[in-house]
């Protein structure tokens, strides 16, 4: 039987199952697996025992829950328990290739009275629109549970499972992913000695007409400033002019990180980036995408460049330093004519290539404190870096890749876009790292879903296509050459 007969049953299949697919979600959105809610961490756990429930009656073998642990401070029960990663196989062929599949069964939070317009954690089904709306629809629950359906799909349509497959769905991704780097350093040469390939769909098409791939995501570095002063908050009618203001010497400071343009001023940033090359120019030049689709994305005329290549390089290709907020300050509503003794200012800086995380740390709490010290004000300051993940990059033609590419060009009949990302999981570094294996992001859905904000959304055509895509993409990497 050819591809193309495989093709026409499998997705004959998917199109047919379409309503149950659907119930699935639905039952697994009902869950509100929110992993930075310590009340919510038994529905967390409920999830990942629905999701191994689902993989028992797929067929899957060797199903693990795997504990992590403890949960590391700040926490407020300091015996509060890691959720599960569900670990299992589906095929256990030497002959085969083998593909892991990542993705993450906890969610963001989310409640009606945030804006949503139905109940987040239950699934509205709009046939009108041909949506599919609820917390984790898009993020990652639709996408995960895309990966059991293929697998039922082809065990209705009668055609042969073309890899062995092995899921690694953890409930922490979206607090940091705490425990799964261990546990993939552990189970390196054991659980995924024999992994061939990872693919991981948690992340979004650029805009909402043209499929994608996704070779790369840029890192993150998160820092703080804190100015300490007065023993404790001060009346600015008494105080005022007359000590060394806390929040007058941040913002002064944070003033000096990046100007309105979105130039970084720290020095020694810029010479660590890695120049553009002619093979990467040609890439941005195909990339469906304008000016106006990131107006609409943003829900403003704010951008900060025209041409659809500049937008897209200082969104993947180039470092950004973002200020968030102040930790200690008023920010209430009304007026509040206090001093603040002590304020923390919140910044980030996205890296690419060729940035080292140590050498940028020392660059920026070097900056702080220079800045700082031509303040010669008596209050203190200390510059340090919260956490770090490092930016990724993968060849865009490898056989993974181009088995996806091919994939795409069935069901959709374009050609994806290859493009980076601005954001960043961590966890795709750890995945080729200590498995010495490559790492595709195959997203699932558009642009415009509106993954971590109300109304969080997943088209049914993307849920629908997305399960196809998946198929085809192990059937073409199971015919390539590379082992």
């Amino acid at each position: 039987m050819s591809l193309d007969q495989k093709f026409e049953k499998i997705f004959k299949k998917v199109d047919e199952l379409k309503p149950q697919f659907i119930d699935v979600l639905a039952k697994a959105i009902e869950i509100p697996a929110v992993s930075s809610d310590e009340s919510l961490r038994p529905m967390v756990v409920k999830k990942a025992h629905f999701l191994a429930d689902q993989l028992k009656s797929l067929g899957f073998s060797d199903i693990q829950l795997r504990e992590l642990g403890t949960q590391p401070p700040p926490v407020n029960d300091p015996k509060l328990q890691l959720p599960p990663v569900v670990l299992a196989r589906y095929g256990n062929d030497p002959a085969k290739k083998t593909v892991l599949v990542y993705g993450h069964y906890d969610v963001q939070p989310a409640a009606k009275e945030d804006g949503w317009d139905s109940e987040p954690f239950t699934l509205v089904v709009d046939e009108e629109k041909q949506l599919l709306k609820g917390r984790g629809s898009t993020d990652d629950t639709g996408p995960l549970t895309g990966w059991l359906h293929v697998v039922r799909s082809h065990q209705e349509a009668g055609i042969e499972f073309p890899v062995n497959l092995i899921t690694c769905f953890e409930g922490m991704e979206e607090s940091g992913s705490l425990g799964l780097d261990d546990l993939i350093a552990v189970e390196a040469d054991k659980y995924f000695k024999d992994v061939d390939t990872v693919c991981i769909s948690d992340n979004y098409w650029l805009g909402t007409k043209k499929p994608v791939l996704t070779y790369g995501l840029r890192g993150c570095n998160y820092y703080q400033v804190t100015i300490n002063g007065p023993h404790a908050d001060l009346h600015s009618g008494v105080f005022g002019g007359i000590i060394a203001e806390p929040m007058i010497d941040l913002v002064q400071v944070m003033g000096t990180l990046v100007d309105s343009q979105g130039k970084i001023k720290i020095e020694g940033i810029e010479e660590m980036v890695a120049p553009v090359t002619e093979k990467e120019h040609e890439i941005y030049e195909k990339i469906d995408f304008s000016v106006e689709e990131l107006n609409a994305a943003s829900g403003s005329n704010t951008s900060l460049y025209k041409k659809k290549e500049d937008i897209l390089m200082h969104r993947w290709r180039f470092p950004s330093l973002s200020i968030h907020g102040v930790e200690g300050a008023f920010a209430g509503q009304g007026a509040k004519t206090v001093i603040p003794a002590k304020v923390v200012g919140k910044f980030s800086i996205r890296t690419v290539p060729d940035i080292d995380s140590e050498k940028l740390t020392k660059i920026v709490v070097e900056h702080c404190e220079r800045e700082f010290a031509k303040l010669n004000s008596p209050n203190t300051c200390k510059a340090e870096l919260i956490h770090d993940g490092n930016y990724w990059v993968s060849d865009p033609f490898n056989a993974s890749f181009t088995a996806a590419a091919k994939a795409t060009k069935v069901v959709y009949g374009v050609e994806p876009d290859l493009t980076r990302e601005g954001g960043s999981i961590p966890i795709t570094l750890s995945f080729e790292e200590k498995l010495k294996t490559n790492v595709m992001l195959l997203p699932m859905g558009r642009g415009d879903d509106g993954a971590h904000s109300i109304n969080e959304k997943l088209d049914i055509s993307n849920f629908v296509n997305g399960i196809k895509i998946m198929s085809a993409y192990l059937h073409y990497y199971a015919e390539s050459p590379e082992k």
